[in-house]
Protein backbone atom coordinates (compact mmCIF):
# COMPACT_ATOMS: atom_id res chain seq x y z
CA UNK A 1 0.00 0.00 0.00
CA UNK A 2 1.68 3.22 -0.86
CA UNK A 3 2.04 5.89 1.57
CA UNK A 4 -0.50 8.09 0.24
CA UNK A 5 -2.95 5.55 0.71
CA UNK A 6 -1.78 4.81 4.11
CA UNK A 7 -2.31 8.35 5.13
CA UNK A 8 -6.12 8.60 4.26
CA UNK A 9 -6.44 4.80 5.09
CA UNK A 10 -9.83 4.16 6.82
CA UNK A 11 -9.11 2.10 9.90
CA UNK A 12 -12.31 0.63 11.44
CA UNK A 13 -11.03 -2.08 13.72
CA UNK A 14 -12.26 -2.29 17.16
CA UNK A 15 -10.77 -4.77 18.99
CA UNK A 16 -7.44 -6.77 18.50
CA UNK A 17 -8.84 -10.35 19.06
CA UNK A 18 -5.93 -11.69 16.26
CA UNK A 19 -4.37 -11.29 12.86
CA UNK A 20 -6.71 -13.25 11.26
CA UNK A 21 -9.24 -10.58 11.51
CA UNK A 22 -6.90 -7.99 10.81
CA UNK A 23 -6.37 -7.22 6.76
CA UNK A 24 -2.96 -6.70 5.03
CA UNK A 25 -3.61 -2.96 5.17
CA UNK A 26 -4.89 -3.33 8.83
CA UNK A 27 -1.41 -4.51 9.63
CA UNK A 28 0.37 -2.17 7.53
CA UNK A 29 -1.75 1.17 8.70
CA UNK A 30 -0.51 -0.27 12.44
CA UNK A 31 2.64 -0.85 11.99
CA UNK A 32 2.96 2.94 10.36
CA UNK A 33 1.01 4.24 13.02
CA UNK A 34 3.90 3.10 15.26
CA UNK A 35 7.14 4.65 13.40
CA UNK A 36 5.40 7.75 14.97
CA UNK A 37 5.14 6.41 18.32
CA UNK A 38 8.48 4.85 18.38
CA UNK A 39 10.19 8.48 17.40
CA UNK A 40 8.11 9.70 20.49
CA UNK A 41 10.06 7.08 22.81
CA UNK A 42 13.09 8.96 21.61
CA UNK A 43 12.12 12.59 22.98
CA UNK A 44 13.57 13.71 26.09
CA UNK A 45 10.16 13.53 27.35
CA UNK A 46 8.44 10.33 25.78
CA UNK A 47 5.22 10.81 26.27
CA UNK A 48 1.73 11.71 24.32
CA UNK A 49 -1.75 12.46 26.15
CA UNK A 50 -3.51 11.12 23.91
CA UNK A 51 -5.48 8.72 25.62
CA UNK A 52 -5.77 11.41 28.82
CA UNK A 53 -9.48 10.47 29.50
CA UNK A 54 -9.48 7.02 28.69
CA UNK A 55 -10.06 4.05 31.12
CA UNK A 56 -7.80 0.75 30.59
CA UNK A 57 -7.94 -2.83 32.48
CA UNK A 58 -5.48 -4.91 32.32
CA UNK A 59 -6.86 -7.99 33.02
CA UNK A 60 -4.00 -10.97 33.13
CA UNK A 61 -4.99 -14.29 34.29
CA UNK A 62 -1.46 -15.86 33.31
CA UNK A 63 1.97 -14.80 34.75
CA UNK A 64 3.91 -12.02 32.09
CA UNK A 65 6.59 -9.87 32.64
CA UNK A 66 7.21 -8.27 29.50
CA UNK A 67 3.74 -8.24 27.99
CA UNK A 68 2.46 -6.97 31.03
CA UNK A 69 5.17 -4.13 31.40
CA UNK A 70 5.12 -3.15 28.16
CA UNK A 71 1.16 -2.06 27.74
CA UNK A 72 1.59 -0.56 31.17
CA UNK A 73 4.28 1.45 30.35
CA UNK A 74 2.45 2.44 27.02
CA UNK A 75 -0.79 3.22 28.93
CA UNK A 76 1.34 5.27 31.08
CA UNK A 77 2.62 7.37 28.43
CA UNK A 78 -0.38 8.30 26.72
CA UNK A 79 -1.91 9.40 29.94
CA UNK A 80 -4.53 6.96 30.40
CA UNK A 81 -5.83 5.95 34.10
CA UNK A 82 -5.07 2.49 34.47
CA UNK A 83 -6.39 -0.47 36.33
CA UNK A 84 -3.93 -3.38 36.71
CA UNK A 85 -5.98 -6.72 38.07
CA UNK A 86 -4.40 -9.75 39.20
CA UNK A 87 -6.35 -13.21 39.01
CA UNK A 88 -4.09 -14.65 42.14
CA UNK A 89 -5.28 -11.74 44.22
CA UNK A 90 -9.41 -11.15 42.85
CA UNK A 91 -12.31 -13.03 43.56
CA UNK A 92 -11.88 -14.78 40.79
CA UNK A 93 -10.12 -17.09 44.15
CA UNK A 94 -13.54 -17.07 45.62
CA UNK A 95 -15.44 -18.39 42.34
CA UNK A 96 -16.22 -15.75 40.89
CA UNK A 97 -16.92 -16.27 37.00
CA UNK A 98 -15.11 -14.65 33.95
CA UNK A 99 -18.14 -13.23 32.71
CA UNK A 100 -19.03 -11.61 36.43
CA UNK A 101 -15.84 -10.22 36.75
CA UNK A 102 -15.29 -8.25 33.46
CA UNK A 103 -18.99 -7.04 34.34
CA UNK A 104 -17.88 -6.10 37.45
CA UNK A 105 -15.22 -3.75 36.18
CA UNK A 106 -17.42 -2.58 33.19
CA UNK A 107 -19.49 -1.14 35.06
CA UNK A 108 -17.17 0.37 36.63
CA UNK A 109 -17.14 2.77 33.03
CA UNK A 110 -13.61 1.88 31.16
CA UNK A 111 -13.01 1.74 27.72
CA UNK A 112 -10.17 -0.83 27.34
CA UNK A 113 -9.25 -4.67 28.68
CA UNK A 114 -5.92 -5.84 27.62
CA UNK A 115 -6.46 -9.54 28.34
CA UNK A 116 -4.55 -12.34 28.78
CA UNK A 117 -5.99 -15.57 29.52
CA UNK A 118 -4.85 -19.28 29.42
CA UNK A 119 -8.00 -20.40 27.26
CA UNK A 120 -8.01 -19.85 23.56
CA UNK A 121 -10.96 -17.47 22.92
CA UNK A 122 -11.66 -15.31 25.83
CA UNK A 123 -10.95 -11.96 24.30
CA UNK A 124 -13.56 -13.20 21.73
CA UNK A 125 -16.09 -13.58 24.35
CA UNK A 126 -15.15 -10.54 26.28
CA UNK A 127 -16.71 -9.13 23.14
CA UNK A 128 -19.75 -11.02 24.09
CA UNK A 129 -20.16 -9.83 27.93
CA UNK A 130 -18.78 -5.46 27.65
CA UNK A 131 -18.72 -3.06 25.07
CA UNK A 132 -15.24 -1.48 25.73
CA UNK A 133 -12.58 -2.36 23.29
CA UNK A 134 -10.54 -5.85 23.65
CA UNK A 135 -7.10 -6.38 23.19
CA UNK A 136 -5.70 -9.53 23.03
CA UNK A 137 -2.23 -9.88 24.72
CA UNK A 138 -2.12 -13.65 24.29
CA UNK A 139 -5.03 -16.19 24.72
CA UNK A 140 -4.14 -20.11 25.69
CA UNK A 141 -1.97 -21.19 22.43
CA UNK A 142 -3.99 -19.59 19.83
CA UNK A 143 -3.06 -16.20 19.07
CA UNK A 144 -0.48 -13.42 20.79
CA UNK A 145 -1.33 -10.54 18.00
CA UNK A 146 0.79 -7.53 19.46
CA UNK A 147 3.73 -9.51 19.83
CA UNK A 148 3.63 -10.72 15.98
CA UNK A 149 3.28 -6.43 15.66
CA UNK A 150 6.35 -5.74 17.13
CA UNK A 151 8.43 -8.72 15.67
CA UNK A 152 7.04 -7.43 11.80
CA UNK A 153 7.61 -4.44 12.62
CA UNK A 154 11.69 -4.84 13.84
CA UNK A 155 11.48 -6.79 11.17
CA UNK A 156 10.63 -3.55 8.82
CA UNK A 157 13.37 -1.73 10.42
CA UNK A 158 15.99 -3.83 8.30
CA UNK A 159 14.04 -4.76 5.46
CA UNK A 160 10.76 -2.01 5.45
CA UNK A 161 9.22 -4.16 2.48
CA UNK A 162 8.36 -7.98 4.33
CA UNK A 163 7.19 -9.30 1.10
CA UNK A 164 9.68 -12.15 -0.47
CA UNK A 165 11.83 -11.71 2.39
CA UNK A 166 12.18 -15.47 4.06
CA UNK A 167 11.65 -15.81 7.65
CA UNK A 168 12.46 -19.04 9.56
CA UNK A 169 10.56 -19.77 13.18
CA UNK A 170 12.52 -22.12 15.06
CA UNK A 171 11.38 -24.13 18.22
CA UNK A 172 8.28 -25.17 20.45
CA UNK A 173 5.25 -24.78 17.00
CA UNK A 174 2.60 -26.55 18.78
CA UNK A 175 2.63 -24.62 21.83
CA UNK A 176 3.17 -21.09 21.07
CA UNK A 177 0.76 -18.80 19.76
CA UNK A 178 3.21 -16.16 19.15
CA UNK A 179 4.34 -18.54 15.97
CA UNK A 180 0.44 -18.29 15.08
CA UNK A 181 0.12 -14.72 14.86
CA UNK A 182 3.40 -14.05 13.37
CA UNK A 183 2.63 -16.86 10.27
CA UNK A 184 -1.28 -15.04 9.79
CA UNK A 185 0.66 -11.50 9.68
CA UNK A 186 3.97 -12.46 7.74
CA UNK A 187 2.20 -14.50 4.78
CA UNK A 188 -0.30 -11.38 4.68
CA UNK A 189 2.81 -8.92 4.12
CA UNK A 190 3.73 -11.34 1.44
CA UNK A 191 6.67 -12.87 3.44
CA UNK A 192 7.99 -16.83 3.16
CA UNK A 193 7.85 -18.33 6.07
CA UNK A 194 9.18 -21.83 7.14
CA UNK A 195 8.67 -23.68 10.63
CA UNK A 196 11.53 -25.44 12.45
CA UNK A 197 11.76 -27.74 14.88
CA UNK A 198 11.19 -31.44 16.52
CA UNK A 199 8.66 -33.21 14.69
CA UNK A 200 6.98 -34.25 18.39
CA UNK A 201 6.72 -30.27 18.71
CA UNK A 202 4.94 -29.51 15.60
CA UNK A 203 0.91 -29.63 15.50
CA UNK A 204 -1.29 -31.57 13.89
CA UNK A 205 -2.47 -30.61 10.08
CA UNK A 206 0.93 -28.02 10.25
CA UNK A 207 0.79 -28.21 6.12
CA UNK A 208 -2.45 -26.37 6.42
CA UNK A 209 -0.75 -22.83 7.86
CA UNK A 210 0.38 -22.10 4.59
CA UNK A 211 4.27 -22.85 5.66
CA UNK A 212 7.21 -24.25 4.67
CA UNK A 213 8.40 -26.94 6.98
CA UNK A 214 11.74 -28.15 7.99
CA UNK A 215 13.07 -30.99 10.78
CA UNK A 216 16.51 -29.86 9.63
CA UNK A 217 17.89 -26.53 11.85
CA UNK A 218 21.07 -26.14 9.59
CA UNK A 219 19.12 -26.00 6.07
CA UNK A 220 16.80 -23.33 7.55
CA UNK A 221 19.45 -21.21 8.72
CA UNK A 222 21.06 -21.54 5.18
CA UNK A 223 17.69 -20.32 3.62
CA UNK A 224 16.94 -17.66 5.68
CA UNK A 225 16.73 -13.83 6.54
CA UNK A 226 15.90 -13.77 9.68
CA UNK A 227 15.77 -16.70 12.41
CA UNK A 228 13.26 -16.36 15.56
CA UNK A 229 14.15 -18.82 17.95
CA UNK A 230 10.69 -20.08 20.16
CA UNK A 231 10.93 -20.02 23.69
CA UNK A 232 10.50 -24.20 24.71
CA UNK A 233 7.48 -23.41 26.67
CA UNK A 234 7.89 -26.47 29.33
CA UNK A 235 5.07 -25.18 31.44
CA UNK A 236 2.70 -26.11 28.86
CA UNK A 237 4.10 -29.63 28.08
CA UNK A 238 3.96 -31.42 30.79
CA UNK A 239 7.05 -33.97 31.41
CA UNK A 240 9.88 -32.82 28.87
CA UNK A 241 10.43 -35.95 28.24
CA UNK A 242 7.26 -36.54 26.84
CA UNK A 243 8.05 -34.11 23.88
CA UNK A 244 12.23 -34.87 23.26
CA UNK A 245 14.67 -36.77 25.25
CA UNK A 246 16.42 -33.64 27.42
CA UNK A 247 16.90 -29.85 26.72
CA UNK A 248 20.52 -30.57 26.44
CA UNK A 249 20.03 -32.77 23.21
CA UNK A 250 17.15 -30.25 21.97
CA UNK A 251 19.87 -27.44 22.59
CA UNK A 252 22.12 -29.73 20.39
CA UNK A 253 20.04 -30.17 17.34
CA UNK A 254 18.06 -27.17 16.88
CA UNK A 255 19.88 -24.28 19.46
CA UNK A 256 21.62 -21.49 17.32
CA UNK A 257 24.76 -21.31 18.66
CA UNK A 258 27.75 -19.15 17.72
CA UNK A 259 29.37 -21.74 15.18
CA UNK A 260 25.85 -21.13 13.05
CA UNK A 261 26.70 -17.01 12.72
CA UNK A 262 30.03 -17.68 11.69
CA UNK A 263 28.58 -20.34 8.66
CA UNK A 264 25.45 -18.20 7.78
CA UNK A 265 26.67 -14.85 8.26
CA UNK A 266 23.24 -12.99 6.63
CA UNK A 267 20.49 -13.83 9.10
CA UNK A 268 19.23 -11.76 11.92
CA UNK A 269 18.30 -13.13 14.93
CA UNK A 270 14.54 -12.78 17.13
CA UNK A 271 13.54 -14.09 20.51
CA UNK A 272 9.88 -13.23 21.43
CA UNK A 273 11.80 -13.67 25.09
CA UNK A 274 12.27 -14.67 27.68
CA UNK A 275 14.96 -16.48 26.57
CA UNK A 276 16.19 -19.75 28.02
CA UNK A 277 19.68 -19.34 27.57
CA UNK A 278 22.03 -22.45 26.33
CA UNK A 279 18.74 -24.10 24.96
CA UNK A 280 17.02 -22.19 22.06
CA UNK A 281 20.04 -19.65 22.00
CA UNK A 282 23.33 -20.07 23.27
CA UNK A 283 24.33 -17.22 25.52
CA UNK A 284 27.13 -15.40 23.06
CA UNK A 285 24.32 -15.55 20.60
CA UNK A 286 21.46 -13.48 22.39
CA UNK A 287 24.25 -10.85 23.69
CA UNK A 288 25.77 -10.84 19.81
CA UNK A 289 25.84 -7.65 17.77
CA UNK A 290 23.07 -9.96 15.23
CA UNK A 291 20.48 -10.37 17.37
CA UNK A 292 17.58 -7.80 17.86
CA UNK A 293 16.16 -9.24 20.91
CA UNK A 294 16.01 -6.25 22.78
CA UNK A 295 14.97 -3.78 20.10
CA UNK A 296 11.94 -5.93 19.94
CA UNK A 297 10.97 -4.78 23.39
CA UNK A 298 11.24 -1.34 22.69
CA UNK A 299 9.29 -1.48 19.60
CA UNK A 300 6.79 -3.50 21.24
CA UNK A 301 6.18 -0.29 23.28
CA UNK A 302 5.66 1.40 20.21
CA UNK A 303 3.25 -0.64 18.82
CA UNK A 304 1.60 -0.99 21.58
CA UNK A 305 0.81 2.31 21.84
CA UNK A 306 -0.21 2.48 18.21
CA UNK A 307 -2.59 -0.04 18.85
CA UNK A 308 -4.19 1.41 22.06
CA UNK A 309 -4.31 4.52 20.22
CA UNK A 310 -6.09 3.82 17.19
CA UNK A 311 -8.28 1.32 19.24
CA UNK A 312 -9.02 4.27 21.26
CA UNK A 313 -11.10 5.86 18.18
CA UNK A 314 -7.64 7.98 17.03
CA UNK A 315 -6.45 8.29 13.34
CA UNK A 316 -3.53 9.42 13.36
CA UNK A 317 -0.73 12.29 15.45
Amino acid sequence: MPDQQLIDYNFNQKHLLGLFNYSADDIRFVLEQAKTFREVLDRPVPKVPTLRDKTIVNLFYENSTRTRLSFELAQKRMGADVVNFSAGTSSTRKGESLKDTIRNISSMKIDMVVVRHESPGVPHFLTRCVDAAIINAGDGAHEHPTQALLDMFTMQQIYPDLKGKKIAIIGDISHSRVVRSNIVGLIKLGAEVTICGPKSLMPAFVETLGVNVSYHLEETLAWCDVAMALRIQMERMGAVTDQFPSLREYHELFGIKMAHLEKYPDFTIMHPGPINRGVELESDVADSNRAVILNQVTNGLAVRMAVLYLLSGGTRI
